[in-house]
């Protein structure tokens, strides 16, 4: 005779953190207002289709108030199989927010918008800014003996169109330092 535990396993989650894609430095734009440059939109839809090549789809994105994060997520869409200028999925809507606190965040900002993810998301994506994105995923990894190789990648440089995929192996909530393993990191010159 088998008994059934009182509480259901906890399913897995995953969280998904994006750097811009390469923006242009036009003269006399105010920072918020950076645009994408011709390299960062061509990147953008080719993240996209790698994270849905993967299976790596968030259910939930927080997104970056700023220009170049929002035409970043656009054309990240694209790639997933969505419209232009829209974040949904060709197989399901993805719950889009754009989020203030991301634009000037520090990694303890990110970790806190990350802890409040809903519980029911299994996969969160939050596109931001450097240095707060590199910050949060070398805090969130830790140092750990069984390290993913592309760790040491990560360790020297997050590029602008960058992706850190980790595992998230209990509640939101309580998500800490050194309790998310990497599972991978891509940048877009890694791709074809």
């Amino acid at each position: 005779m088998s008994s059934a535990s009182p509480h259901p396993p906890e399913r897995a989650r995953r969280l998904i953190v994006l750097r811009h894609a390469k923006s242009a430095w036009p003269d006399g734009v105010a920072d918020l207002d950076r645009p994408l440059g011709p390299r960062g939109r061509r990147d953008a839809p080719r993240i996209g289709a790698w994270l849905r090549a993967t299976g790596h789809v968030p259910d939930l994105v927080l997104c970056s108030p700023a220009q170049r994060t929002r035409e970043t997520l656009e054309l990240v869409a694209t790639g997933l199989g969505g419209r232009p200028g829209s974040a949904e999925s060709a197989e399901s809507p993805i719950d889009v927010r754009m989020e203030p606190r991301l634009y000037s965040a520090d990694a303890d900002d990110l970790l806190a918008l990350a802890r409040a993810a809903p519980a029911d998301c299994a996969a969160l994506m939050l596109v931001g800014h450097q240095p707060a994105v590199q910050e949060l995923v070398l805090e969130l990894i830790g140092d750990r003996p069984d390290e993913h190789p592309a760790a040491t990648l990560l360790r020297e440089k997050f590029p602008t169109g960058a992706a850190a995929v980790l595992d998230v192996p209990g509640p939101w909530s309580e998500l800490d330092a050194g309790g998310a393993p990497l599972v991978t990191f891509v940048r877009p010159r890694d791709l074809p």
